[in-house]
């Protein structure tokens, strides 16, 4: 199995519903690991991740590649109801800075 390396990304969580604690990887939503302490959610969700990525592997499908290990341009759009863009068009303009600086300093907050 692939895994004690790998560079996904994790969390573990409590499930309410199941009374248990939940592992999660956010490169394979569609995978998850509920167990009775958290160290062994994690674990689990890991195996579970490492199997899939094997299995993956052997039938020469794309693995996902990690989050963290991802370039970023800093670039994405965002679509806004129209009043909302005109509000913020105001906002940026009352401050004296572009719309972009704005929108980028309330994201940052």
């Amino acid at each position: 199995m692939t895994i004690p390396n790998d560079k996904y990304t994790y969390w573990v969580t409590w499930s309410e519903e199941d009374s248990e604690y939940l592992g999660l990887c956010a490169e394979f939503p569609s995978l998850s690991w509920l167990a009775k302490s958290p160290e062994a959610a994690l674990r689990g969700v890991r195996n579970v991740v490492g199997e899939v990525v094997d299995d993956m592997k052997s039938q020469k499908e794309e693995i996902p590649e990690p989050i963290a290990s991802k370039r970023y341009s800093g670039k994405f759009v965002v679509r806004v109801p129209p009043e909302t863009h005109r509000d913020l068009a105001l906002q940026a303009a009352e401050h004296g800075v572009s719309l972009n600086r704005l929108v980028s300093a309330k994201l940052c907050k």
